[in-house]
């Protein structure tokens, strides 16, 4: 089944593509790879999820928040590749978690883009290599921050 009509049936709400807010593009396409950057809880109104898990935040919100995260990568996706169906699989995540020095749950926190990676592109190709790491802040003090590598369908 195409990630496309995975979106649709699993009733996603996408936010608009994130615009750079420094030198660097949201994503970079290399040797039949998609790098996307590190991309924020963006939420379809165009604010931002913000807070540090296990303080501002509960576990919960925070996978919430990874979730929305991956949503946004998905916007990213589709506006530069005018299609999530031109993904093959995921290759690696990196998520990034804001939260105080005795936070232990990050991995859990990240699952909420994992878990969504899956939905889409099933668990053969939508789970891939994955880092979650704690952080003492992020830009604009957004709860996670997550960067992913994709291969492409040649």
């Amino acid at each position: 089944m195409s990630a496309e009509t995975r979106v649709r049936e699993l009733n996603l709400e996408l936010p608009p593509a994130p615009k750079p807010v420094g030198v660097y593009r949201p994503l970079v396409v290399v040797g039949g790879l998609a790098f996307a950057s590190g991309h924020g809880p963006l939420k379809p109104d165009g604010s931002l999820i913000v807070g540090r898990v296990g303080r501002d935040l509960d576990l919960t919100a925070g996978h919430a928040a990874a979730r929305q995260t991956g949503l946004a990568i998905l916007a990213t996706l589709r506006a530069a590749l005018g299609s999530l169906d031109r993904v093959e699989r995921v290759i690696k995540v990196l998520g990034m978690v804001n939260c105080p020095p005795d936070f232990t749950e990050h991995p859990k926190v990240i699952n909420g883009c994992s878990e969504l990676f899956a939905e889409v592109w099933g668990t053969e190709n939508g789970v891939g290599a994955r880092s979650a790491v704690g952080m003492g802040s992020l830009p604009g003090n957004i709860a996670v921050e997550i960067e992913a590598v994709f291969a492409l369908k040649r």
